[in-house]
């Protein structure tokens, strides 16, 4: 998330698109605040808690959280990030919680095959764009469904 924000500062491609099913840490909560400050944009695919509020002015206004709820509960991870313009790919076990960061043993691989790493987009890309599932976080916490067509 630091380099992130180094490289949104140097002017660089500076992005992080990371799907969970909890952000409740607050380092980590911070840490994206701080990136956003520094122009990085970022896309939080969270399916449970988020205590990261989104779209606030001066201090979240790059930042996007969503959650995608559907019929079975997702485990799956997959943090990306843009690092000025070299990719870096990541699938694990720990969702950004302090329990899971700081109190158990969580794994966290990166992921370099280029095939693999399309999947990763694919699935991304279609957690972003679902207008069935996806329910989209304002500024106060309160999220609102979005619909076909939207």
């Amino acid at each position: 998330v630091r380099r992130e924000a180094d490289h949104a500062r140097a002017g660089r491609d500076a992005r992080i698109v990371a799907k969970m099913n909890a952000l409740e840490d607050p380092a980590m909560v911070r840490e994206l605040y701080e990136a956003s400050m520094a122009g990085v944009d970022i896309d939080l695919v969270v399916r449970g808690i988020c205590r990261l509020r989104p779209g606030i002015e001066g201090l979240s206004e790059n930042v996007s959280v969503s959650s995608v709820v559907g019929r079975f509960l997702e485990h799956s991870r997959i943090f990306y990030f843009e690092n000025g313009g070299e990719p870096d790919y990541y699938v694990g076990s720990a969702d950004w919680m302090t329990r899971n960061l700081d109190r158990r043993v969580e794994a966290v691989a990166p992921v370099e095959d280029p095939e693999h790493r399309a999947e990763l987009d694919a699935v991304l890309d279609a957690l972003l764009s679902d207008n069935r599932r996806r329910w989209v976080m304002d500024s106060d916490g309160r999220y609102e469904q979005r619909r076909p067509g939207d």
